[in-house]
């Protein structure tokens, strides 16, 4: 799923991206990258430690687990949103949803696994900040 979300933003990063406003304490687009691949590879191992703890799909896992995939499905569709419709408002709207969807997940970890819970403060912290940025590049633009 990510390497085709990377396939939708690629295309942008190189063309509509570079021409819009972005404000000053926008990173480096280099940052990004090895962000989401640590929040990605922290992502894997908290659902896999929920995996184990919870008891699989069978266990008290499923409901959490099902909530990974739709803060999954979320992040994904963001990409889409922002990057792929080159939309800054479609992707500040998708980011409502998102961000709930992260937050109710890593609540639901938290209760299976106290260590699970604590790897998505790094993913809702990044996201909360591109929902800033996205909300300013949206006001610019």
């Amino acid at each position: 799923m990510g390497s085709i979300a990377s396939w939708a933003t690629i295309g942008a990063v190189d063309g509509w991206y570079r021409t819009i406003s972005k404000p000053s304490w926008n990173p480096p687009d280099w940052v990004f990258g090895p962000v989401w691949t640590i929040l990605y590879i922290a992502m894997g191992v908290a659902a896999a430690r929920v995996w184990q703890a919870g008891g699989g799909w069978n266990g008290q896992a499923r409901t959490p687990l099902i909530w990974f995939f739709i803060q999954l499905a979320f992040n994904f569709g963001w990409t889409f949103c922002f990057f792929g419709a080159q939309s800054p408002l479609l992707g500040l709207i998708e980011m409502v949803p998102f961000w709930l969807s992260i937050a109710v997940t890593g609540w639901l970890f938290w209760r299976i696994d106290r260590i699970a819970g604590l790897l998505f403060i790094p993913y809702i912290a990044w996201v909360s900040f591109a929902a800033a940025l996205n909300f300013t590049i949206w006001l610019m633009n």
